[in-house]
């Protein structure tokens, strides 16, 4: 039963303001002092003191030498919990740990959150060189497989929202650095079937993603292969494609996703 009190209402209110403490932390690159906070959340100083002592008092946030705060160390084991939890890793393990066998490269299964990508599973070869990458990574999507497919395959209106939130950070020569840059090849990306990152979050590094859709034909994730550049070169990209094609689509038909003929599949090249 809904609590329409006063006291029920100021309740909601104050997850509100607490959660949004939560992601303006989240969202900034450094620690925030009080004054920040409580300038970018119209709130107070008093107000945003008091949220600020009850995350604190639960470690979802904690304060560093200097004073200010940032995310606590409890996120990350709720984080770590949610991707345990999470059906859809456990649906895609048998399809990736088949991609890996075919590529012998690296695969990565990745979520959208707001304008960046959550990393909840990853699978490694048996090789030598492999990926420096970890689970629960958050990383841009502006520069990253997993991101530009997710973002080619989603409505306009949530595109254009990840674009505003985007922070559109250099990290190698290659990376794109405007909104008109990435709508390009977003487009790109839709015509030919899959994304690709071009060494554009690390140098010496070339990933492929293709996005897993649910029943309403929608973008929920994205798997990548991912590996050095003198083994993943342009000319393999289209036959790793077509594996990537296969995986995604069992891992979308176990979602709910039903191909509705040719036309209607993500198109792979030959």
């Amino acid at each position: 039963m809904r609590d329409a009190s006063p006291q029920g209402t100021y309740k909601v209110q104050a997850l509100d303001r607490a959660f949004a403490v939560l992601d303006l932390l989240g969202e900034s690159d450094t620690p925030l002092g009080l004054a920040q906070v409580a300038s970018s959340l119209q709130l107070h100083k008093s107000t945003a003191h008091r949220f600020l002592m009850v995350l604190e008092r639960h470690r979802m946030v904690e304060r560093t030498g200097n004073g200010k705060f940032r995310l606590g160390l409890r996120l990350f084991d709720y984080g770590n919990r949610a991707i345990e939890q999470y059906d859809l890793r456990e649906r895609a393990q048998p399809y990736l740990r088949r991609l890996v066998s075919e590529t012998e490269e690296t695969a990565h299964l990745a979520l959208l959150e707001a304008a960046r990508v959550i990393y909840i599973d990853k699978i490694e070869p048996a090789r030598s060189v492999r990926m420096i990458t970890r689970i629960g990574a958050s990383h841009p999507v502006h520069c990253t497989s997993v991101g530009k497919a997710i973002l080619a395959f989603l409505p306009e209106d949530r595109v254009e929202d990840v674009l505003r939130r985007t922070r559109f950070e250099r990290f190698t020569h290659r990376t794109i650095t405007t909104p008109e840059a990435l709508r390009v090849e977003l487009e790109k990306t839709r015509r030919r079937g899959y994304a690709v990152d071009d060494e554009e979050f690390e140098e010496g590094l070339r990933c492929i993603a293709v996005p897993v859709l649910d029943a309403q034909r929608q973008p929920v994730a994205a798997v990548s292969v991912s590996g050095p550049s003198f083994r993943v070169t342009a000319q393999k990209l289209p036959a790793i494609a077509n594996h990537l094609l296969q995986c995604v689509r069992g891992i979308s038909m176990d979602m709910g996703y039903i191909p509705m003929g040719r036309a209607a599949r993500i198109a792979v090249p030959a």
